[in-house]
């Protein structure tokens, strides 16, 4: 017999199921189910979390290289699509683990390894808003004392 690992519980019929939705099943809330329950409406509901989690993991992205939540607003994204869909929520599953990781690894270091990965942060996002500044020049909504600091720097000026 071949034995493929289980998705869902101990499921062996689960395990054959290559529907990349969830199950009518295993959702919680009755209105989803409801959706669920119609094809057309389980079609439009499946095109419109994609579409909804496409334009917030987007957006994330985009913000991923600028001080702020940018990776969070990707995770956000992709828990709207891991709501809807099975791939996303190995993904997302992926993804916190390897977040987890990353913090469980960081932790044990020393602190001069941990101050070499805060210097290297910050020189990439300087280096990032230098090149934005470069392409778009820099913004005149900062304060003066600003906005001549930032043009002494070399091919800001």
């Amino acid at each position: 017999m071949n034995r493929r690992p289980h998705r869902r519980g101990g499921d062996p019929e689960a395990a054959q199921d290559h529907n990349i939705t969830l199950d009518a099943a295993d959702d919680d809330w009755e209105w989803r189910r409801k959706i669920r329950s119609n094809p057309h409406s389980h079609l439009i509901y499946r095109i419109l979390v994609g579409l909804v989690g496409l334009a917030i993991v987007a957006l994330g992205l985009i913000l991923v290289p600028f001080p702020g939540p940018g990776w969070v607003i990707v995770f956000v994204g992709l828990a709207v699509w891991a709501s809807e869909f099975e791939w996303a929520q190995r993904l997302l599953h992926r993804a916190k683990n390897t977040l987890k990781t990353w913090n469980d690894l960081v932790k044990v270091q020393p602190w001069w390894v941990k101050g070499l990965v805060l210097l290297l942060t910050i020189a990439a996002v300087a280096a990032i808003f230098w090149l934005l500044f470069l392409i778009s020049g820099v913004p005149g909504y900062f304060p003066d004392i600003v906005e001549t600091w930032l043009r002494r720097v070399p091919g800001l000026g």
